[in-house]
């Protein structure tokens, strides 16, 4: 702990997560603060069981600074351990269970958890060294016990706004997995955005139906409980279940990304389902067509907000106000934007190669600089000087221009990254993949259009002399070593790639040769 550094629970600290919980549990101790498949706990034992869970972490060894690892569907479980971990110290590493064992083992070997709390369903996701007697427990047979098992008590520890609380690993380019750190501070901003941003208040009901390893789901499934508001959770965005939680607890905000907004407006009279209690629709992850978009006005009526964020700035720092989603009106170009910077958020556009400003108008790299943005990524202090400069400024790797009222629009991504289904893929990851089966001499991964997930991947490769390979093969291949999501859906097969005279595979050419027409589910 830094000198000077005050106990979260002090009068005067500047920002600590679990004062969050802390503050509703005294104001509002028997108010409606979370639900969960017919369960609803009030404010008061979400607050002791989180406090339970902090004492648990304590008695099974784990201290302050210890990674604790979970592998699991979404449930009551995460937020308890987000505020138990925030109460003793311990920083959480929520891991996405649709990686394969592979990936998730170079994770668990980077952030060498002390603790493992894993579902049985993912139990086998577990490597061997990580599933010992003592370091690993069981979320769905164990875990109820393990917690009630302790006092309520909580353990105060001493915390300063800088001090990690959450590790959220995210694939770069390199194809390596990259913990990106997440401080209270970060996260302070989270209270801010729903209160000056989003329009959330004490009575506000928030749907929060996306994954909670992802801080699209965790950072701001934490919005209306900064408010005293009621959030209803959910496992996963199936259509009729969101529609009927919708009217059975009168949402008021939700969180979608494209592909769900489409399957929401797909289901067969929603139209006639009086969603009047939707207040606010919030959107991002990928991009999103007028049409839909415009449909979606017309059908929830409601005020939507387009976010643009990633992990490294701990969630939202650009957002399309509702006042600006108007199709068909003076400004209906700006549906294709992404909005404004957040008033606390600083956002330059740069060339990438001078980190020189571009003009008005010009396409530059994304970089932001607030309080936001990442400590760091985990023990890769190369990494981090790469992409967080020692100016503040961090950089997206996503291309934009701003118009002259400053609202932005992403044109591409510098990094090649395929957004499919809201999921973030890195070709390099592929790449590296699919460039260790031996009969692969060269390979490029590429996004292709896809009616319904936005994007989807595709692989180009070029075989080894006198290999035999089929498209189906590979797929296989690779379906065997990566989450499913980030595998190609489709593989050409060509007799070379296009090159710059360096021998730089060219990708813009590649897109280019390939069919642009929107492809249909796999």
């Amino acid at each position: 702990m830094r000198a000077g550094a005050a106990k979260c629970g002090e009068e005067g600290v500047s920002f600590c997560l679990a004062q969050l919980l802390r503050r509703q549990a005294a104001a509002r101790p028997d108010a409606p603060c979370l639900s969960f498949e017919g369960l609803t706990l009030s404010f008061k034992e979400l607050d002791a069981r989180s406090n339970r869970v902090a004492q648990a972490l304590l008695a099974s060894g784990v201290n302050a600074g210890d990674r604790v690892a979970v592998i699991a569907r979404n449930s009551p479980l995460f937020y308890e351990l987000t505020f138990g971990c925030a109460k003793m110290g311990a920083i959480l590493v929520p891991i996405n269970w649709r990686l394969s064992l592979r990936e998730i083992t170079g994770i668990l070997t980077d952030a060498q958890p002390a603790l493992v709390i894993a579902g049985t369903e993912q139990a086998p996701l577990v490597p061997e060294r990580f599933g010992q007697a003592g370091r690993h427990l069981d979320a769905d047979t164990h875990y109820d016990g393990w917690r009630d098992r302790c006092a309520a008590l909580d353990p105060m520890c001493p915390a300063s706004p800088e001090t990690t609380l959450l590790l959220l690993y995210t694939s770069g380019t390199t194809g390596l997995p990259k913990g990106v750190e997440i401080s209270h501070r970060n996260l302070s901003y989270t209270e801010r955005i729903a209160r000056e941003i989003w329009g959330f208040t004490v009575q506000s009901v928030n749907l929060v139906a996306m994954p909670l390893f992802h801080i699209g789901g965790l950072g701001y499934g934490m919005m209306a409980l900064s408010q005293g508001g009621h959030t209803v959770l959910m496992q996963q965005p199936v259509p009729q279940p969101v529609l009927e939680a919708i009217r059975r607890y009168g949402v008021t905000h939700a969180f979608f990304v494209p592909t769900v907004i489409q399957s929401l407006l797909a289901v067969e009279g929603v139209e006639a389902m009086g969603l009047k209690s939707l207040a606010r629709i919030i959107y991002g992850a990928a991009p999103i067509s007028e049409t839909l978009l415009s449909r979606a006005i017309e059908v929830f009526g409601c005020g939507f907000n387009h976010a643009y964020g990633m992990t490294e700035t701990a969630g939202t720092v650009v957002t399309l106000q509702p006042e600006d989603h108007d199709p068909g009106g003076e400004h209906a170009g700006r549906l294709r934007s992404c909005g404004l910077p957040l008033p606390w958020v600083e956002l330059g556009l740069f060339d990438p190669s001078t980190a020189q400003p571009v003009a008005t108008g010009a396409i530059g790299e994304i970089w932001i600089r607030s309080g936001m943005t990442m400590k760091g990524y985990w023990n890769k202090p190369a990494e981090t000087a790469a992409t967080l400069r020692a100016d503040g400024w961090l950089r997206t790797g996503d291309a934009a221009n701003q118009d002259e009222q400053g609202y932005v629009y992403i044109r591409d991504r510098f990094k090649d990254m395929i957004v499919s289904g809201g999921e973030n893929v890195f070709p390099a990851e592929v790449e590296n993949v699919i460039s260790e089966h031996r009969g692969i001499a060269e390979v490029a991964v590429i996004g292709v259009p896809h009616a319904r997930w936005g994007e989807t991947v595709k692989a180009v490769v070029v075989l080894r002399a006198g290999a035999q390979l089929s498209p189906a093969e590979l797929i296989a291949f690779t379906r065997e070593r990566l989450a499913h999501f980030k595998c190609p859906t489709s593989v050409d097969i060509l007799q070379t790639l296009p090159k710059s005279a360096s021998g730089k595979i060219l990708k813009r050419e590649l897109r280019a040769m390939i069919v642009p027409s929107a492809q249909g589910a796999p």
